[in-house]
């Protein structure tokens, strides 16, 4: 038996010599889980005492974080544009600047929402969900493909616990266009941007994310370049790509934007001031 406040301590301690940003905060967000309350709890609990039972799980836990296993991934869950969404090895984990991508979505389209949507690279199915959980116009389709089957399946789940299961959503397994036709009202994609080089100098908790997920070939935007190419014949008149990318790519991307024959090509920085977002728009003159 030990205090919770005293275990906090000892487990932030240990999170803090192996290299664990925020350590008291993973180590509340463990703690929090293994006892099945809120965060915000604990702080009326510092007096309670733990037994082996809870220790020897949170051990485990702090153990497999402490050697770089993504948070989300032991939490098993992650919240994503205010949903829960289950989040393990199976794909990229939902970062906050993907929220922003949907955010912008939501605000530039809010006018005049697209009914056919295509998000390419689904992953866990963070942006094509929650876009469908934005966008609730009768006739609205939502098409998420990737290429792997393990990813369509996570995000089948999370579909589920969305409560879009059954609805105008489906999932395709397909190499970016190779198994859908459209044509579209708009492609979003968070596609691989890594450099291959550089994959080795993640972080661990980076690296345990799908290779598949990561790598862009040997400049970071071979996978890119692809849907751009392709992605033109697969859109309406006037309809719009959304991309999310590596930090330094927003000149090449809008190049590789202008040279497909997009039109209106912006770059829009994040909320840490990164051009992290291209947006083009295809030709209204477009057959």
């Amino acid at each position: 038996m030990k205090p919770l406040l005293e275990t906090l301590k000892a487990g932030t301690g240990y999170l803090e010599k192996h290299g664990v940003d925020e350590a008291r905060l993973n180590m509340e967000h463990l703690l929090a889980h293994v006892l099945q309350c809120r965060r915000l709890e604990l702080y009326l609990r510092f007096n309670e005492m733990l037994d082996e039972e809870c220790l020897a799980a949170l051990r485990g836990l702090i153990k497999r974080r402490g050697e770089g296993e993504p948070l989300q991934h032991l939490l098993g869950t992650v919240e994503f544009c205010g949903h829960e969404l289950i989040c393990d090895h199976r794909a990229l984990v939902p970062r906050p600047e993907t929220e922003r991508l949907v955010e912008l979505l939501g605000e530039r389209l809010a006018a005049q929402p697209p009914l056919k949507v295509l998000d390419v690279g689904t992953g866990s199915g963070c942006i094509g969900l929650s876009l469908a959980r934005m966008w609730t116009t009768p006739g609205t389709e939502f098409t998420l493909v990737d290429v792997s089957e393990d990813a369509l399946e996570l995000a089948r789940l999370n579909a589920s616990r969305l409560g879009l299961a059954g609805q105008s959503v489906r999932f395709i397994r397909s190499d970016l266009f190779e198994k859908v036709d459209g044509p579209f009202d708009l492609i979003v994609a968070n596609l691989p941007y890594i450099p291959s080089g550089e994959i080795a100098s993640l972080s661990m908790e980076v690296r345990r994310d799908p290779l598949n997920a990561l790598d862009g070939g040997p400049d970071g935007l071979v996978i890119i370049a692809r849907l751009l190419t392709e992605a033109g014949k697969r859109l309406s008149p006037g309809a719009w790509v959304a991309l999310e990318i590596g930090h330094d790519q927003a000149a090449d991307v809008a190049a590789l934007c202008a040279a497909a024959g997009f039109e209106q090509i912006e770059a829009v920085r994040d909320l840490a001031g990164i051009e992290r977002f291209v947006f083009a728009r295809q030709s209204a003159a477009s057959n």
